[in-house]
């Protein structure tokens, strides 16, 4: 277990954070890493890591979940995947014409999903998701854009339009209609009433399993109105599968989007699909080309050699097994705590065992973001940093343990709150706050000495 000091302090990572919110507008690249998605005087500066275990600017040890965003899915530093992209770009990074690499990434990238026949790869999963909607407007000469209510797909305007942070994004670029998951009469609705030229969803998600007959339905419907599918694989692909969930349940898209695990952290995203679609993008076409994706950045040698590590490894060891299996003790561990500390009401587990995420609600049962900073800011005095139990294969049955052991010292400060009614005098700071939403509201960023110490025996 990372060691807990009497009073662990997080001076350092706060005086960092306050500087970086003077060079970098959010005080860091993805609103999800944000200072405001953990407890107001604990937001650690991170230096580095190695497994599922990270260090931060005071020195605090920490046993991380949900690494690099679901991005590292094998472990901080993993070997094979570091020494393949070293030997790789010591001998050039970024040349003028296709290399070879390119080629041996695609077809092992093709090898592994049934449904594709050509592949692009870029950086970013909104680079992939963007480039898929252009190309599914370009077949079917349709503008709309049909998006299951989930979580996020891109950073450009068809997708943050429908979001609460749509300053900027002129009303003639909202052109995107959402409906409900598992719910085929909410997708039916918006195909009969729209020209849709794709649908787009992650066929599960971390806490929603598809219903008997969800997909199928789906891909029906865009059959039967001539809408692309599209399924966005960055967080089920290598996770569920190195197959992605498509394999999973069986459905065919037409389109797929491809991203965070595939590199364990190095920047690749992929969109691979249908040839008849594809080729639009490319030179073998009679028709109106697209501008699919034309990046400089996307086929540069370091990130494909540590796709190509992470397919060998998927191939050879089965990290997903491994992953799967720390969330099940997990979830298990965490489960007998909160039923023994009496809150089975109040703090939960849930999503595949590959994806979990833990629920937290108020004395009312109702879900609490002031609750959920609480329990984060007790698991931080106790060395576990994470806005999830999101696991990797590199989380042992030991790390599993002290992590267990960290919830059941966490519970009895949620137990007080949950009898009090209210967080105050327990929650040192602001709670969180959603991470996409209109405004940011005044929030205190300097860092206060005096309330950057704080007591692991609280």
């Amino acid at each position: 277990m990372p060691h807990i000091p009497a009073v662990r302090s997080f001076e350092e990572s706060c005086e960092l954070q306050t500087k970086l919110h003077h060079v970098v507008p959010g005080g860091a690249h993805t609103y999800s890493r944000g200072s405001d998605q953990y407890p107001e005087f604990m937001t650690p500066v991170l230096t580095h890591g190695h497994g599922c275990h990270v260090w931060d600017a005071d020195g605090n040890e920490y046993i991380e979940y949900g690494m690099g965003l679901r991005s590292v899915t094998l472990g901080h530093g993993f070997r094979p995947v570091i020494e393949a992209v070293c030997s790789a770009i010591a001998d050039g990074v970024n040349f003028s014409r296709p290399t070879t690499l390119e080629l041996d990434a695609a077809e092992e990238f093709l090898d592994l999903i049934p449904a594709a026949e050509m592949v692009k790869f870029a950086k970013n999963g909104s680079d992939v998701t963007t480039a898929a909607v252009r190309l599914a407007r370009a077949v079917t000469g349709r503008a709309t854009v049909a998006a299951c209510h989930q979580p996020f797909f891109s950073t450009d305007d068809w997708f943050i339009g429908t979001t609460e942070m749509s300053g900027g994004i002129p009303q003639s670029n909202r052109s995107t209609v959402l409906f409900e998951y598992n719910d085929l009469d909410s997708l039916a609705s918006v195909l009969t009433t729209h020209d849709i030229a794709c649908v787009i969803l992650e066929a599960a998600t971390s806490t929603t399993e598809p219903a008997a007959g969800f997909l199928e339905g789906v891909r029906r419907l865009c059959d039967k109105h001539g809408a692309l599918l599209v399924i966005d694989e960055m967080i089920t692909g290598f996770r569920w599968s190195e197959h992605g969930a498509q394999t999973v349940y069986g459905i065919e898209p037409d389109l797929s989007c491809w991203g965070k695990a595939m590199g364990n952290g190095f920047p690749i995203s992929a969109l691979a699909g249908k040839r008849e679609f594809m080729e639009l993008g490319g030179l073998r076409t009679d028709r109106e080309r697209v501008f699919l994706l034309s990046t400089t950045h996307g086929p540069e040698r370091g990130s494909l050699a540590a796709f190509r590590a992470v397919v060998r490894e998927y191939i050879e060891n089965d990290p997903i097994s491994r992953m799967e299996q720390a969330g099940r003790l997990l979830a298990a561990g965490v489960k007998a705590a909160v039923d023994e500390a009496g809150l089975a009401d109040f703090v939960q587990v849930a999503g595949r065992p590959s994806c979990l995420t833990f629920i937290t609600r108020d004395a009312g049962r109702v879900p609490s973001q002031a609750y959920r900073t609480l329990f984060l800011q007790e698991l931080l005095k106790r060395g576990v940093l994470g806005q999830s139990f999101v696991t990797s294969a590199a989380h042992t049955d030991r790390d599993i343990e002290q992590t267990i052991t960290a919830v059941s010292g966490a519970l009895p400060a949620y137990k007080l709150a949950v009898e009090r009614g209210s967080v105050d005098g327990l929650l040192e700071g602001r709670p969180v706050a959603p991470a996409i939403r209109q405004y940011a509201a005044p929030r205190r960023i300097e860092s206060t000495a005096g309330l950057t110490q704080t007591s692991a025996s609280q």
